[in-house]
């Protein structure tokens, strides 16, 4: 089959690429390496099953034609963390509106037949109920969350319009090999990796009694492909590990014991616990990698994180002043 995946060359992007291509499918990717990295395509061997498009979905232009002779795509472009979104809104809606506005209408003027999108439990934002599952009260706190719902609803819309099967994963707290490494302060594991490879403290917020549902971007990647062959036209799933775990209990497994704590953040929920139990019924998906594995897999490719910011209580408090002062 012709898979297109917007964000390709991203984190989860190019394990779903790798996949695809070891299955012996052909991927077009669309992307403009704002955070992802031709290197995550490097262990790749059958290149000739890749085409790789340098361009911004955000903005209107010649790429929608890539979209042609295409079986499914893939809409995992956007920009993510909740820092950066809260300093310059006006981004994150271009990329992840805009963006998918630009992406259904491609899938429409050439007749794409199925669309998977990756949402974010963050629409959730603190849930009265764990576990949460998809029908709990939609709370976005910032313009991360909002813009990501809203692209989440513009896909739904425009396939149950114009006849797209379209499906969206709300992706819960994806961890793995290739997670983000950009400048901006962002997810827990890439800030703790880079710490731990330079012997720095762990910055735990709060008590670090908060905890976690961390999905493993293998099993993301199987869910995505499992989405994929669903044959109903609208469909939203949760996708997480049905699991929770502390922030403490993360710094044990990655081992070292020098920490600092900073303050605890507003906005914040102190769980993210997802019921997935409507993706194991209806797609016939579960988790396969436990916590202590995946740990295991990111600490043996730890030099990844090499080029990632190292993270300190002061930059950590000049980076979220806005945070405190908006969401407090």
């Amino acid at each position: 089959m012709n898979y297109l995946i917007t964000g390709g060359a991203g984190f989860i992007g190019s394990h779903l690429t790798e996949k695809l291509i070891n299955t012996g499918h052909n991927v077009t990717i669309l992307d403009n390496l704002s955070t992802g990295r031709l290197t995550n395509l490097s262990s790749i061997k059958n290149k000739k099953k890749i085409k790789f498009i340098n361009t911004d979905i955000s903005k209107k232009g010649s790429w929608t034609n890539y979209f042609r002779n295409i079986d499914c795509v893939y809409h995992l472009a956007a920009l993510a963390d909740i820092v950066p979104s809260i300093n310059f809104p006006e981004r994150y809606f271009k990329s992840n509106v805009e963006g998918s506005l630009n992406v259904v209408q491609a899938c429409r003027k050439f007749n794409i037949k199925k669309l998977i999108y990756a949402a974010s439990s963050s629409c959730y934002g603190i849930p009265k109920k764990y576990p949460t599952s998809e029908g709990e009260k939609i709370n976005t706190l910032y313009p991360y969350a909002l813009t990501k719902y809203m692209g989440e609803n513009i896909c739904l819309h425009w396939g149950k319009l114009f006849r797209i099967k379209t499906v969206s994963l709300r992706l819960f707290n994806v961890y793995g090999t290739r997670s983000r490494t950009s400048g901006t302060y962002g997810a827990m594991f890439g800030v703790f990796l880079a710490q731990k490879l330079y012997n720095k403290p762990y910055t735990i917020v709060g008590n670090g009694n908060q905890t976690r549902d961390f999905t493993y971007v293998s099993d993301v990647v199987n869910a995505f492909i499992k989405a994929s062959r669903v044959k109903s036209s609208i469909k939203i799933y949760n996708v997480g590990s049905g699991k929770t775990i502390s922030v403490n209990r993360i710094i044990k497994l990655l081992g070292g014991k020098n920490k600092i704590h900073i303050p605890k953040r507003p906005g914040e929920p102190d769980t993210t616990f997802a019921d997935i139990t409507k993706i194991k019924k209806e797609l016939n998906w579960k988790p396969k990698i436990p916590i202590k594995k995946g740990i295991k897999f990111l600490l043996k490719d730890i030099n990844y994180w090499k080029k990632a910011p190292i993270w300190t209580p002061k930059k950590i408090e000049k980076a979220t002043e806005d945070w405190f002062k908006y969401l407090k």
